[in-house]
């Protein structure tokens, strides 16, 4: 296991109090849930909320307390941990039906190994172990972001409601970029990076133009009501057999009502608002919406290229691109084998950032993935000229 890092940008005291931030966030959210919550229904896009808390201590701990320099990790503080939350090697349909902590003895877990965390960080701060933690931190965080959209897939009413931008135009600006060599992925010293960012190169990208933000909700609104779920020649093929399949006529989240489109935001339905961003859209909707706009998605070159534009505005929302998640030139895992790996050529590569997204993963170099038919993101996208 090669564990060489650059020094972490972190102090062992900020990583502690950064990491108890986090657990305070999670400890926040778990408090909304109803009281059927711990378990919820079952379904394909969720993890039980009592599995997930575990899974996330659980990693915490694998990775600080028990990752060896020779690939071995030492035994878990909980008897028979791994066998309950490795969420590479437990089927995410079983996890209702295992033998899970309850409450009361997670949270005696969750305890010591904050405990033990914290005092391996203030003892021995080296920069592989600064590195872990790091690690354990984003993969919270990323798991917090997965509890806002399932509050917002199953109508839970969240702690804090949501700021949105109000003011996106129906028609956006775009801004004309020429002919460049575009930047992407990230160098050896650049701090902390996830394995898919691995490693800097060029890539041409011609003279394109790019919407200067968002689509909004108006602009996908007049989509819908001109038939764009019916209009074949607007979809991929892909994107059609979705939409059969599904029998989609309209985004996830909206109904009709007193004549106009209302869209639910967690437990409350409100009139759909002109400027927002449109958001929980899949990949098919988006491309199909550009598509009847006579645009497309951009590229992840041309978005992240035109992220170095002062009226790129960018940060409400991820945003849909038109490439699959793949490895770049000279790829290679880091110690958490199975963060990209698997999902390479499967998933649809999204950029950006949304409204429950933590500033520390709003740059434009970090490469969001999922599958394109997932509607429960919050995700949007933007078009540029074909």
């Amino acid at each position: 296991m090669n564990l060489d890092r650059p020094v972490s940008g972190y102090t062992p005291e900020q990583l502690i109090a950064s990491l108890a931030l986090v657990r305070d966030q999670l400890r926040t959210l778990a408090g909304y849930l109803p009281a059927d919550g711990w378990l919820g229904p079952r379904d394909p896009i969720l993890n039980p909320p009592l599995w997930e808390i575990g899974h996330i201590i659980w990693f915490q701990e694998r990775w600080c307390l028990r990752a060896r320099a020779d690939d071995r990790f030492a035994d878990s503080l909980l008897p028979g941990a791994d066998a309950l939350y490795d969420s590479s090697a437990v089927p995410h349909d079983t996890r209702w039906d295992l033998a899970l902590l309850p409450p009361a003895e997670l949270d005696a877990y969750t305890e010591r190994i904050t405990a033990a965390v914290t005092a391996r960080l203030l003892s021995e701060f080296t920069p592989a172990l600064a590195y872990l933690a790091e690690l354990c931190l984003y993969h919270e965080l990323m798991h917090i972001e997965a509890w806002w959209m399932a509050f917002q897939y199953l109508g839970y009413a969240p702690p804090v409601a949501l700021r949105l931008p109000g003011d996106l135009p129906l028609l956006a600006q775009r801004l004309a970029l020429v002919e460049t060599e575009a930047t992407l992925g990230s160098g050896l010293h650049a701090g902390f990076i996830f394995d898919n960012e691995k490693w800097r190169h060029s890539v041409r990208v011609p003279a394109f133009d790019i919407d200067a933000t968002p689509v909004s909700e108006a602009a996908f609104a007049a989509f819908v009501d001109a038939g764009g779920y019916q209009h074949r020649a607007a979809w991929s093929e892909a994107g059609w057999a979705w939409r059969s399949a599904s029998g989609a006529s309209h985004p996830a989240y909206w109904r009709k009502a007193d004549g106009g489109w209302q869209v639910r935001r967690f437990a409350q339905w409100t009139p759909l608002h002109a400027g927002a961003p449109m958001l929980h859209v899949n990949g098919f909707e988006a491309e199909a919406c550009a598509a009847w706009l006579g645009r497309r998605l951009p590229s992840t070159a041309e978005w992240q290229h035109a992220t170095g534009a002062v009226d790129f505005v960018w940060g409400a929302g991820w945003e849909w691109t038109r490439d699959t998640f793949a490895p770049y030139p000279g790829f290679e895992p880091d110690p958490y084998r199975d963060y990209s790996q698997p999902w390479f050529h499967s998933h649809r590569e999204l950029r950006g950032g949304g409204p429950v997204t933590d500033t520390r993963l709003k740059r434009p170099g970090f490469r969001n993935f999922y599958l394109p038919e997932r509607r429960d993101v919050f995700a949007g996208f933007r078009t540029a000229s074909r």
